[in-house]
């Protein structure tokens, strides 16, 4: 059975139960800070395990998929070299939201794997939590499975849950055995180390989710005790297809198949050639892995997720590196992934330039490194030695050539090493404080400071409801609690006008006022989910304030900080206009909205071209001109994704959203504020685009009051140019152009002249030296700057005929000294390098330098003894070739 039929099989028998069939959730988990990538089916159900979130139906089924390489759960090591364990992988699950349990979710599991998959009953083990009595007994009650086949495991093996934290509950797991003498009567060690064998396989865990565990390790009971199956797509399709491995399922060997074409290997399917294989078994499931992760928004980076989507690329080209291949190939691996899973995750297909272009350039950035990494790996750690590889050089790996730090531990683990993570962690902390300081943006710094200062803040009244009006109002008068100490006055504002920083818009500014006083707002930040405004006394004298009061206040926002509006609502066209015009790869990375100016980061490879920027800029500008109202309204999360809402990956959502649409250009899920309509931005200009990381792009651009400054500071430079260069505006580009010739003319002139009196020293030099036999020539070379030693030296080998020649160069225009030293083809026979002349002579003078055989140069140390080091230099090849000393 191929895998495409067991997966549509197993939802089709769960609808058939009435299960609702749901799709998979994203690799990166919405709105939860305890997982980095969804490792099982009931992650986007984990909300309504706890209560926190309504069940969609009383059950549910799915194809999940799942990533393991971080955390509880982590395989990548063991990827390639087992036959079972993986990066990416699909977990089939049925669900129960407080519907059916134990009784009901055995009976499915065991009618879905005899009946429908057809697996022999008399080949099933069953294992459950020790202290289980209820599953123990309804295995013996509901199947077939004698009572030796049901064993009694402990927490590692039956009692599951998500990670550290959250939903968990003793497990119940089926096994198939693949022995071909079948013992019931073995030992639980012996059962556990045929599992270890991949002789006993587990393929479908049932786990009775009854607890919410807190991090003191407490298990606190679920509102309603639920189902959550647990089932490998992957492990299902080898027992059936009889092939022993996941990797020689329909799911892999294609992808096996395109790394052998790739690499001009044979794979074979020899069992006893398993540990020739590994690289192409790491090659077929990386490939999924990146995949799906670029599919879901992740993008390579140095940071957090999209590090971990940089080390299993790596890990990938490091495999075919080694094996040979010098170019980019994992790119056509995902490709094939893409032909095949798109039928399943059309997001494959709707993103494949995307998947393609980022993988082959990812692919190139590494392989531009590895070359010297792995010379820098040969030195610090050759093979058949033992030891620790310091931290720093770990680093170095990192930092320098791109290697990240569980390469190196896997290349060090290879060969018999150590490496020194303590020392690798103090050095990355270290460059990353380098990197915070370096960075540090002043509009955001203010933010950042007021934000560390909302820990320190006083005990309001959780009775005080607080309702943002920012939207709206930007004056309000209001009720408020009121705070003062060391001569900053702190609010809690009960109707509150003061946006706070999110999603790349900066914090409000402004003023709360009173009778007779007034206090400027500096600082902004949360409370415990509500916003607080703070700063100093401006005018008068308020009531004296000795702990928390409550006040009537106004308070306003500064209306020119407000300016954020037009440049928050220019990102959404911006957005819009780079997606049309460059294709549906790009995706927001980051954004900072301020008064005066916007920043833009995005997913794109290369520069944009002239053309393309000025597309998106006369986009964007079509957008303003077209003034449509600019429309906010609350959704539930689902409902905005399925009508077409971009969310912004890694910001978190709750199950209602605020909805920002630009009707026909934007729609964006979006808490900042806007302007009413794109009218009010004005106008829109772009400042400049570069690229910022691997695979992402900015673009600073300014609108309104900025974009008419700048385009007024243009036209005053076009009038001093035009003032200048006594013409019309129309006429600049020509008379420039005419300018420029006339420039170049000139420069040819005075360097033809130039070259005339240096062949003129040059021949001196040569005549100097005599005609007969080898001959060596030194002395004094003054040349003007810019010349190109290269050509200098091709007419000195020229006139020389057979000989040496070391020529202490000086620049007259800029005081500058160096040496060179050509020796001809004959001599070279001989042992004589030019290389070795120039090192002779930079040494005597306290400097250094080197070259080819033919060519060199090097520095002058101390000038005053060029003419020491010249002659120490003729002494050094004379002795080498007698013919020279004359």
């Amino acid at each position: 059975m191929k895998a495409d039929e067991l997966r549509g099989r197993f939802i089709s028998y769960f609808e058939r139960q009435g299960h609702l069939h749901l799709p998979s959730g994203p690799l990166v988990p919405r709105d939860d800070p305890t997982l980095m990538f969804t490792n099982a089916g009931m992650v986007q159900f984990k909300g309504i395990f706890t209560g926190e979130a309504d069940r969609p139906g009383p059950s549910a089924v799915t194809s999940q998929k799942c990533l393991r390489v971080s955390g509880k759960h982590n395989d990548l090591e063991e990827v390639g070299r087992t036959a079972r364990h993986h990066t990416f992988f699909e977990m089939l699950g049925n669900f129960s939201f407080g519907d059916y349990f134990k009784r009901e979710a055995i009976e499915f599991a065991w009618e879905f794997v005899t009946g429908e998959l057809g697996l022999e009953a008399d080949r099933l083990w069953a294992t459950v939590h020790y202290y289980d009595d209820d599953a123990f007994n309804l295995w013996l009650e509901l199947t077939s499975i004698p009572e030796t086949r049901i064993r009694r495991m402990g927490d590692k093996d039956n009692f599951w849950q998500m990670g550290d934290t959250g939903p968990c509950g003793p497990c119940s797991e089926l096994h198939y055995d693949l022995r071909t003498d079948q013992d019931d009567r073995i030992t639980d060690a012996q059962f556990e180390a045929a599992g270890e064998a991949d002789a006993i396989i587990e393929f479908w865990n049932l786990v009775f989710m009854q607890f919410d565990r807190s991090p003191d390790g407490t298990d606190t009971p679920l509102p309603a005790p639920s189902i959550d199956t647990g089932a490998g797509l992957e492990r299902i399709a080898a027992l059936l297809q009889g092939v022993g491995t996941n990797y020689h399922t329909d799911l892999f060997l294609p992808l096996i198949e395109a790394a052998q074409d790739g690499l001009g290997l044979r794979y074979s399917l020899a069992p006893e050639d398993w540990e020739d294989g590994v690289a192409f078994r790491v090659l077929a499931d990386h490939a999924r892995a990146v995949a799906f992760l670029l599919a879901d928004g992740v993008f390579p980076s140095n940071e957090k997720r999209g590090y971990v989507l940089r080390r299993i690329l790596r890990r990938a080209v490091r495999h075919y590196w080694l094996l040979g291949r010098r170019d980019p190939l994992l790119h056509d691996l995902v490709g094939v992934v893409v032909d095949r899973m798109s039928h399943t995750f059309p997001e494959l297909e709707a993103r494949r330039e995307h998947l393609l272009a980022t993988t082959e350039a990812e692919e190139e950035l590494f392989l531009s490194t590895i070359e010297g990494g792995m010379s820098e790996i040969d030195r610090a750690m050759p093979p058949g030695g033992s030891g620790t590889l310091a931290g720093d050089v770990v680093f170095k790996l990192k930092d320098t050539h791109g290697i990240p730090e569980d390469l190196t531990g896997l290349i060090a683990r290879e060969r018999g090493y150590d490496i020194d993570r303590e020392g690798f962690d103090q050095a990355l902390e270290a460059q990353r404080a380098r990197s915070r300081s370096a960075d540090a943006d002043p509009v955001v710094a203010v933010v950042r400071l007021s934000a560390a200062r909302g820990t320190v803040g006083p005990g309001w009244d959780k009775a005080l409801d607080q309702t943002f009006v920012g939207y709206a109002d930007l004056d309000v008068e209001t009720d408020c609690q009121h705070w003062a100490r060391d001569g900053v006055h702190t609010f809690l504002l009960e109707r509150n006008p003061f946006y706070l920083e999110s999603g790349g818009q900066v914090s409000d500014i402004g003023s709360v006022t009173g009778d007779g006083w007034a206090v400027d707002v500096t600082s902004v930040w949360s409370d415990d989910g509500r916003t607080v405004v703070a700063g100093p006394l401006a005018e008068g004298t308020p009531p004296d304030v000795e702990g928390v009061v409550r006040d009537s206040v106004f308070a306003r926002v500064d209306p020119v900080r407000r300016e954020t509006e037009r440049n928050h609502t220019a990102t959404h066209l911006l957005h819009a206009a780079l997606r049309s015009r460059l294709g549906e790869h790009v995706f927001q990375a980051g954004s900072l909205v301020a008064p005066d100016r916007l920043r833009f980061d995005f997913s794109h490879r290369g520069p944009l071209t002239e053309q393309e920027r000025a597309d998106v800029e006369g986009e964007v500008t079509e957008g303003i001109l077209s003034n449509p109202e600019i429309i906010s309204s609350l959704r539930g999360y689902d409902e905005a994704i399925a009508a077409g809402a971009m969310a912004l990956f890694g910001e978190k959502y709750g199950d209602v959203v605020r909805v920002v649409e630009i009707p026909g250009l934007s729609l964006e899920l979006c808490g900042g504020t806007h302007t009413r309509t794109t009218g009010q931005v004005g106008s829109f200009r772009i400042v400049s685009e570069t690229g910022v990381a691997a695979g992402i792009r900015r673009i600073e651009a300014v609108t309104g009051y900025g974009a008419y400054e700048r385009e007024l500071a243009r036209h005053r430079l076009l009038t001093e140019l035009t003032e200048q260069l006594r013409c019309h505006p129309d006429d600049l580009t020509a008379r420039m152009g005419r300018l420029l010739e006339e420039r170049d003319r000139l420069a040819h002139e005075v360097e033809g002249r130039r070259g005339a009196a240096t062949a003129r020293q040059i021949d001196i030099l040569l005549a100097g030296a005599g005609a007969n036999g080898a001959r060596f020539v030194s002395g004094r070379l003054e040349i003007p700057a810019g010349t190109d030693l290269g050509t200098l030296a091709d007419r000195l080998r020229g006139g020389l005929g057979s000989g040496a020649a070391i020529l202490h160069i000086v620049y007259p225009e800029n005081g500058r000294h160096a040496f060179m030293s050509v020796v001809s083809d004959d001599l070279i026979r001989h042992g004589l390098r030019a290389g070795d002349l120039v090192r002779v002579s930079s040494k005597a003078t306290g400097s250094g330098g080197g070259g080819g055989a033919r060519f060199a140069q090097g520095g002058v140390g101390d000038p005053a003894l060029a003419d020491e080091a010249l002659g120490a230099a003729r002494t050094w090849a004379s002795e080498r070739i007698p013919e020279l000393s004359g």
